[in-house]
């Protein structure tokens, strides 16, 4: 009787250890992408094996994706001055986020479009990052319209074949998100199943926090000289992703003319429309992300018609008034989780 009593004081005892390592928020941060990124996650899996894990998958992804590293799939791609590439299916991180962003092009009508690197360049918004010192040169941007559309890329098993040599690749806006994919693939191979992940301002969620509660973002207001806590609207994401694509941090100012980092790759010139920002929920990150950015090329009516196409999307829009305030639109949240 005293064997069995030691016994299920052991078995209670290796389960209240258990119970505190599970409940025990853990929290990441670090650098990639040319941004940071903060993680927390609830699970025995110690901090320092996962952040050794996280940070070797995410340069791993730099590795094929970065054009800023003048060695990665996608650079040895941009610059090679041929018009066929060969890239190996081993590059998968590359692939993946060229199929994705393939169809996302075709859901968007072409709005969303990673051949588009020369024109980002162009603006100052690229790897080589030089700005403009005077006003656009329309016939310039003419000339780099050529070597702009997704159509003009041809996929035949590992061979890209390009219209034009010049023709470039550019996954910044959808390479953020696939990395928050696949370190929540990570994290639930690892066995965590309750976690949060935000890399660049873009986020991916799942389970519920020690107090039952569903993670919570928030979204902040869309104007110049907003604080990074200056909240305007907060949404929780139940098992979900959010990007969010805005024109009010990332743009310079050239003789009084504002250029923003959304490019459309229809006219070539650095859009400006009533959208201040476009925010994406979806079930996966790249999804949310690639689409936040078409939509911030389409403008307000354009995507009131794409949502209508779009299954399991929920979007938020940030819209300026005419007389300087912001409206937000909800689409595909008839009862969102929303505080103002």
């Amino acid at each position: 009787m005293r064997n069995k009593a030691i016994l299920f004081g052991l078995v209670l005892l290796l389960l209240g250890c258990g119970t505190q390592q599970l409940a025990q928020k853990k929290n990441l941060h670090g650098k990639t992408m040319g941004t940071t990124y903060h993680m927390s996650y609830f699970g025995p899996l110690n901090t320092e094996t996962a952040k050794k894990g996280i940070d070797s998958l995410l340069l791993a992804i730099n590795e094929e994706v970065s054009t800023f590293m003048p060695t990665s799939t996608i650079s040895t791609f941009n610059t090679a001055k041929t018009d066929t590439t060969i890239i190996a299916f081993s590059n998968k991180h590359f692939w993946k986020n060229l199929l994705a962003a393939k169809k996302i092009h075709k859901l968007t009508q072409g709005f969303f479009d990673p051949t588009v690197m020369p024109l980002v360049n162009y603006w100052g918004f690229g790897y080589k990052g030089h700005k403009l010192n005077s006003q656009a040169d329309s016939l310039e941007i003419d000339s780099l319209l050529q070597y702009v559309g997704f159509d003009k890329l041809f996929i035949r098993k590992d061979t890209l074949i390009k219209s034009h040599s010049d023709m470039q690749l550019d996954f910044s806006a959808c390479a953020k998100g696939y990395a928050i994919d696949e370190v929540a693939h990570w994290f639930e191979a690892q066995g965590v199943e309750n976690y949060y992940i935000e890399i660049g301002g873009e986020n991916r969620a799942a389970g519920k926090k020690l107090n039952g509660k569903i993670w919570s973002v928030g979204l902040i207001i869309p104007k110049e000289n907003a604080a990074a806590e200056e909240y305007q609207t907060i949404i929780t994401l139940d098992n979900q992703s959010m990007a969010t694509s805005g024109n009010y941090r990332n743009f310079y100012e050239v003789a009084g003319q504002k250029y923003s980092h959304t490019i459309n790759p229809k006219t070539g010139f650095s859009e400006r429309n009533t959208l201040l920002s476009a925010s994406v929920l979806a079930d996966n990150c790249l999804k949310a992300d690639a689409l936040a950015t078409g939509i911030m090329a389409m403008g307000y009516e354009k995507t009131k018609k794409l949502y209508q196409s779009l299954d399991s999307i929920q979007i938020i829009l940030k819209i300026g008034q005419t007389d300087g305030t912001i409206k937000t639109e909800f689409l595909g949240m008839e009862n969102p989780r929303i505080t103002n």
